[in-house]
């Protein structure tokens, strides 16, 4: 008599932190489902693995990435969770030695940014508007790495560079601002100052008077393995749950620390909602973003 088939493991490419270290090193365990990490470093070209060849079950995903997979019709299924977040007033950069600008000084000027579909431009160029009235039409984006999603034609305003990394456009003066997501800012981007004067305050204010955080890491699931396994995508995503709730001590009251989340919560609603509109505003999705019908796909997560 043959063996019934046994399940196959679910394979899900999280990046390393606090809250998905448990599940990464066995600590907590997914009940019934036996899962595989793999891991990439750099985490981007994850992002693009998953949007170009669905080379994962589960995947982190950046919110611009996901909306412009979403809106390129690839067989992928947000789960209502916030693994990266934070405010972005202090992503706006300039040489300290160089001429002081303010955010409105950028109509016509040149401003890099790692991609025009990175998830820090989608938040930055977002506020620029609100705030200041420059429009990502009004602005020339230089870039030194092309979006995840393949199907995504850059705007006319974004030029390519041959530059390696966005400081280095900074350096050589061949733009007059640049956009550094976190890490970046305590990398190569070292010794540059924020374009907004009181860039924390700034920030404090966004997520004051919309209720939410941006959210630049979310989570994706393949739609086939949501449909053929969702019950092994329900007990892993109970699993991140509890690690995410678990370690909230880890975590400090900074906009980064409070935004990572599971559920869906008015907070998410309203983070995609605002992501959505900053996208359809910028090129980045052709189609506005339905934030309900999203939510209904993984509303049994939360039942």
């Amino acid at each position: 008599m043959n063996a019934a088939p046994s399940t196959p493991p679910l394979n899900v490419l999280l990046g390393n932190y606090p809250h998905t270290r448990p599940l990464k090193d066995g600590t907590v365990a997914v009940d019934g489902v036996e899962c595989r990490y793999p891991e990439s470093s750099p985490l981007p070209p994850a992002f693009a693995r998953m949007v170009r060849e669905l080379a994962y079950d589960i995947c982190e995903m950046p919110t611009a990435t996901y909306l412009q997979a979403r809106d390129a019709g690839i067989p992928l299924t947000l789960l209502p969770v916030v693994l990266v977040g934070s405010t972005h007033h202090r992503s706006l950069t300039r040489l300290p030695e160089g001429p002081e600008l303010d955010p409105g000084d950028l109509v016509g000027r040149r401003v890099g940014v790692r991609a025009y579909g990175q998830t820090t431009g989608l938040w930055v160029r977002g506020w620029l508007q609100e705030e200041y009235g420059v429009k990502s039409s009004d602005v020339t984006w230089v870039t030194t790495e092309d979006v995840h999603v393949a199907q995504y034609v850059n705007p006319p305003n974004v030029e390519r560079s041959t530059a390696e990394r966005v400081a280095d456009l900074l350096r050589s003066h061949d733009v007059s601002a640049a956009v550094l997501g976190p890490k970046a800012i305590g990398g190569q981007g070292a010794g540059l100052v924020p374009l907004v004067a009181d860039a924390e305050g700034a920030g404090r204010a966004w997520t004051e008077r919309h209720g939410t955080i941006p959210a630049n890491h979310l989570l994706v699931v393949r739609d086939d393995v949501l449909r053929d396994r969702a019950d092994a995508v329900l007990a892993f995503y109970r699993a991140l749950e509890r690690t995410i709730a678990d370690t909230a001590g880890e975590r400090d009251d900074s906009p980064a620390g409070r935004a990572v989340t599971a559920g869906w919560t008015p907070a998410l609603t309203a983070c995609l909602e605002i992501a959505g509109r900053y996208a359809l505003e910028q090129h980045l999705v052709a189609e506005p973003v339905d934030v309900e019908a999203i939510e209904k796909k993984t509303a049994f997560l939360t039942r």
